[in-house]
């Protein structure tokens, strides 16, 4: 199949680039130009706008976005529509929050454009490893990406599937980042403990490189805790400053209107804003309440 792709960064270059090596045709385009000529080396079909890039497909078009949630995402929509046809089918394969992707779906069919949700993960290493692909749509639509789904995914069956409606894919795919806050938060704390007990000498990468293999906490994450683990030079120089990219807050705000607990997952994004707080009033505040009430000794900054 052909298929458009705006977008075309580290993740959306390498989406590309690997439909490409599987047979398809993609036309890209990106507001860097750069991004561009990068992905023409390697077999895309460069467009200078985005107009330049509907009018090099067959209808019925499909345009995947990759690009970040948001206003670029909600921009690039809004300009898109001015240009595709009743029949054609835009893909958002980016992080939007599945409200906003329902306010976008009911604008494409407005006009006749059919829309469909790729929750997408697999980072940097999905050109190797393929890419995990949560799809909301309807199932006549999806049916008409499955052969670029398939190209993009782990394997043709595998990795990948329609789990509902529009809307649905970055639903699933925003909880999955939520869990991945936690998993990521238990396995930094769980290396810090055993630096701590410093009388023991412990090997963290050796720690780590074991219970790669057999442990019931084995996982992906953990093969790339291992090697940044190997890397303490580099660890070194990293600061202790966690960014996140929205999901995470989306997930603890869709547990508290669904009610459902999940502290785990919402203390796993209080860290990271925690470690972004350059001069942190709470604890100024906590040692201040414990001198005042008991007279207890209190750290001066130097």
């Amino acid at each position: 199949m052909e298929l458009g792709m705006v977008g075309l960064g580290r993740m959306g270059g390498n989406m590309a680039i690997r439909l490409v090596r599987a047979g398809h045709r993609v036309v890209g385009y990106a507001r860097r130009p750069e991004q561009v000529q990068e992905a023409v080396a390697e077999g895309v079909t460069g467009s200078g706008s985005l107009a330049e890039l509907v009018q090099s497909l067959h209808a019925p078009r499909v345009v995947w976005l990759m690009i970040p949630a948001g206003a670029p995402t909600d921009e690039m929509i809004a300009d898109l529509l001015a240009l595709l046809s009743p029949g054609d089918l835009l893909v958002d394969g980016g992080n939007s929050y599945y409200k906003d992707t329902l306010g976008h779906a009911k604008l494409a069919a407005g006009q006749g454009v059919h829309f469909v949700d790729v929750g997408t993960s697999g980072g940097i290493w999905g050109l190797k490893e393929g890419y995990s692909m949560m799809v909301g749509g309807d199932p006549a639509d999806v049916a008409l990406l499955t052969p670029a789904l398939q190209a993009l995914a782990p394997s043709a069956d595998s990795g990948w599937g329609r789990v509902g409606p529009v809307g649905s894919g970055h639903f699933v795919k925003m909880v999955h980042n939520g869990i991945e806050y936690g998993l990521m938060e238990a396995y930094a704390e769980g290396f810090a403990i055993l630096a701590a007990k410093t009388d023991f000498g412990l090997d963290l990468a050796q720690v780590a490189d074991i219970w790669k293999r057999g442990s019931v906490v084995r996982s992906w994450l953990l093969d790339l805790t291992a090697d940044a683990l190997h890397h303490p030079d580099q660890l070194a120089h990293i600061a202790p400053f966690v960014s996140d990219s929205g999901e995470g807050r989306w997930t603890v705000f869709e547990s508290i209107d669904l009610n459902i607990s999940a502290p785990v997952i919402a203390l796993a994004l209080q860290r990271r804003i925690r470690s972004r707080e350059p001069d942190p009033l709470v604890e100024k505040l906590l040692a201040a309440m414990r001198q005042e009430f008991g007279g207890h000794a209190i750290k001066s900054e130097p």
